[in-house]
């Protein structure tokens, strides 16, 4: 097998890699069978020259390679007919600003592998980002807090070396004693909570969050989907049924939005479930919430202020809750201020790829040689120019019907 490391194509550039040149040298001492080959890069965060160093290949034509491997979406006009990419695809929500690119790995006949989509039999996910969105994410939403009210100034994560310079940095800081709520329970939730912890902000339960309007200093409460939901028909909350059927539920946020001042998005959204909260709900007077970390990032998804993503270089915007309309930051004390940076892990691009690319090796590479669990085929959307039976829902989406 011929691998090949894609050099990202799309803009903004993405300086993350799937597999560092430490890492591609272990493979290659484990699986004396695998060739590994680098297309060139000026902006990836490990150079050329240290994967030359550790005696790879570098090659602009990967066409003789079985599988190429990238992060961000592959722009349609670097796409090799026929071959085999794993890339986050960002499709198979029907996102529609990348229907063109489905069409295109239809039409070029490639067999097309989603990261998001590698899964064990039970759905849950063998591969991700996550934790590093959780991290930055966190971080950000401090930084964008103090910011926002003129009490301290942060490095941006990506002017820090690595994640110890970020967690040093954020040590510094003292908050006062605002509320913090923490959506979610994955692995982006766990990375945004690991980053509220080392500041020592204390973790309280959801009653006492409720409760007590002010604290001496400041906390955080983690919510789980079952926290936030009730169903339609007053039946009591099963996850198995939330996760399946989550337009059954509708959101009971209010008590949460009536007791946060940092809002850190960090739950998986399905578009078939509830909003979060309405635009008309954050018109209300009694709408606290004043600065979202939105790690999530789905525009126009649960969280109705994340109106556009943000970028790493210009991270943030207000939200008029009046005129639902997008304002310079930091313009109205009114506002909502967003941050909804969609690339989160870019901003420490070496320590999220040797993580990314460890659990690579540790759960998928053995996969993509022998498919024995059907790992692979799970996460495979296109194949021979058709959508496999797992994603034939895509065709409606497709054909422009959706």
């Amino acid at each position: 097998m011929k691998i090949g490391i894609i050099r990202e194509g799309k803009i903004p550039p993405d300086r993350r890699v799937p597999l560092t040149p430490r890492q591609c040298t272990l493979i290659r001492r484990l699986y004396p069978e695998i060739e590994i080959y680098v297309q060139p890069s000026p902006i990836r965060c490990y150079a050329d020259e240290e994967y030359a160093a550790e005696g790879l290949p570098l090659a602009e034509d990967l066409t003789h390679c079985d599988v190429l491997m990238g992060i961000k979406e592959v722009p349609i006009d670097q796409l090799i007919e026929g071959k085999t990419y794993f890339f986050f695809s960002h499709t198979i929500k029907k996102q529609a600003h990348n229907r063109a690119l489905l069409q295109a790995l239809l039409e070029k006949k490639i067999t097309m592998v989603d990261y998001e989509a590698l899964t064990d039999e039970k759905g849950n996910r063998l591969i991700a980002f996550g934790h590093y969105a959780g991290l930055i994410g966190a971080y950000n939403g401090i930084l964008t807090y103090g910011k926002r009210y003129h009490l301290f100034d942060l490095k941006p994560a990506h002017e820090c070396f690595d994640r110890h310079e970020l967690i040093f940095g954020l040590q510094q800081v003292q908050l006062p004693p605002i509320k913090i709520a923490v959506t979610g329970s994955g692995r982006v939730a766990k990375g945004a909570m690991e980053m509220l912890e080392l500041m020592k902000i204390e973790r309280v339960e959801v009653m006492e969050y409720l409760n007590q309007q002010r604290f001496s200093m400041p906390v955080y409460v983690q919510l789980s989907s079952s926290t936030y939901h009730v169903h339609k028909k007053g039946r009591k909350f099963v996850a198995e049924e939330f996760y399946s059927f989550p337009e059954n539920f509708i959101s009971c946020f209010r008590p949460f939005y009536q007791n946060t001042d940092l809002l850190i998005a960090a739950a998986y959204w399905n578009p078939r479930a509830p909003k979060l909260f309405t635009a008309e709900e954050m018109k209300r007077p009694d709408f606290r919430i004043r600065v979202i970390a939105d790690i999530t990032c789905d525009v126009n998804g649960s969280i109705p202020s994340t109106k556009r993503t943000s970028r790493i270089g210009d991270p943030v915007y207000d939200y008029n809750r009046f005129t639902e309309e997008i304002e310079p930051p930091y313009s109205h004390p009114d506002n909502v201020t967003v941050m909804a940076i969609d690339n989160l892990p870019s901003e420490l691009p070496r320590d999220s790829s040797e993580e990314f690319g460890g659990t690579f090796i540790e759960r998928i590479l053995k996969h993509l040689i022998q498919d024995k669990e059907g790992i692979i085929e799970r996460a495979t959307i296109t194949r021979n120019g058709k959508l496999t039976p797992r994603y034939a829902y895509l065709q409606a989406f497709v054909e422009g019907k959706e």
